[in-house]
């Protein structure tokens, strides 16, 4: 990626003053030759003589540079999915790289920084050994922290706080994420309980639509995270029997009513591996197997190449347009290769040891490995 556009800048602010390149370099007081090298792009003016030019130009030093310190969001999102692309494809380090030079380019981009901060936590795994994934995991601290500490925005400030709670809990120090994420998430908070507040503003202005918009996607979002902890309190409960059939009843309900399947497959796709993990625990092989083909056909469904990750139905009508103006769109944070070995591992866990001789379970395997052939 070319950042500086200098010699494209220099030719074309000297023809539109119809200047030679002997003219400008009188002017600048340097060799006509200097000229010439600095628009062949083979050197760089002296730093002194920037300010010259762009006074004779009458545009700032980073105009005259091309350089340009923030990232407009259509581009921030081209070059995440770019680099989630790549880690997919080429080796972890080179693209690694890649994304530290983009960090130190735009080191003012706050928001960029909080999508490398996601991409670094996204991909870490992909690292061939520990210490480097531990490597990668602190950095993107360091970038959390550094949001934290000057962007001006709020809510960026709280999601790169978020951010950072999780990337503690990988590094293996759930007591700094309980440090942060107490005060974040404290329940009795009135931030917790502003959600309909906002509506009834918005209705007391006039602005239905967007009342109608933030509501549906606060209950959308509540949803997923109530599938979120749902999913936890089942691994919370894995011992007791009758709390996790409780529990799988009442989000089944909850799945069918809100077409959850449809809507956000992969919030369920967590749900049925987790349940398939009780089931094993338990050594329920029925079960175990019915969960385990409910999560290869969503997994199936999840690596469609046509398949839009993040849409709405009929219900959720101002679902698509919120997707679609986030910063990452409506595309999956990582790239299909990527998710299937993930969801591939799966198979490895040592609670389905037990299924191993059974014929359906070996079946699954290869319907997951067909998948993966085909991306």
């Amino acid at each position: 990626m070319d950042f500086l556009n200098f010699s494209k800048n220099l030719i074309r602010l000297r023809q539109e003053r119809n200047l030679t390149q002997e003219q400008l370099a009188n002017f600048i007081g340097v060799t006509k030759a200097s000229v010439s090298k600095w628009e062949n792009k083979q050197s760089l003016p002296d730093l002194m003589i920037l300010p010259k030019l762009s006074a004779l130009f009458d545009i700032s030093i980073d105009e005259l540079l091309g350089y340009n310190a923030q990232l407009s969001k259509e581009e921030s999102r081209k070059i995440y999915h770019d680099l989630a692309d790549d880690f997919a494809n080429q080796p972890f380090d080179v693209v690694l790289e890649e994304s530290q030079k983009l960090v130190k380019q735009y080191y003012s981009c706050y928001r960029f920084l909080f999508q490398i901060a996601a991409l670094w936590t996204n991909h870490f795994m992909l690292a061939d050994t520990d210490s480097k994934q531990k490597k990668v995991l602190t950095d993107a601290i360091d970038l959390c922290s550094h949001i934290v500490k000057n962007s001006k925005d709020i809510g960026l400030r709280n999601d790169a706080l978020s951010l950072k709670s999780c990337l503690y809990l990988f590094l293996g120090t759930p007591k700094k994420t309980i440090e942060i994420l107490e005060e974040l998430q404290n329940p009795y908070s009135l931030v917790s309980q502003s959600d309909a507040v906002l509506i009834d503003a918005y209705c007391n202005i006039g602005e239905l639509d967007k009342a109608n918009s933030f509501s549906q996607i606060s209950m959308f979002t509540y949803l997923l995270n109530f599938m979120a902890i749902s999913t936890k309190y089942l691994s919370l409960h894995l011992k007791d029997a009758s709390i996790c059939d409780e529990t799988i009843a009442r989000m089944e309900e909850l799945i069918r009513i809100y077409h959850l399947d449809e809507l956000h497959p992969s919030s369920v796709i967590s749900f049925k591996i987790q349940c398939a993990f009780f089931y094993a625990f338990h050594e329920k092989k029925t079960e175990a197997l019915q969960m385990l083909d409910q999560y290869v056909r969503y997994m199936k469904l999840l690596l469609k190449d046509d398949q839009n990750l993040l849409h709405g139905d009929a219900y959720f009508t101002a679902l698509e347009p919120w997707f679609e103006s986030a910063d990452l769109g409506s595309a999956a944070p990582r790239n299909k290769k990527v998710i299937f070995e993930s969801g591939m591992s799966i198979f490895h866990n040592p609670l389905f040891q037990f299924l191993e001789t059974e014929p359906k379970y070996q079946e699954l395997k290869k319907i997951m490995s067909f998948i993966g052939g085909n991306l």
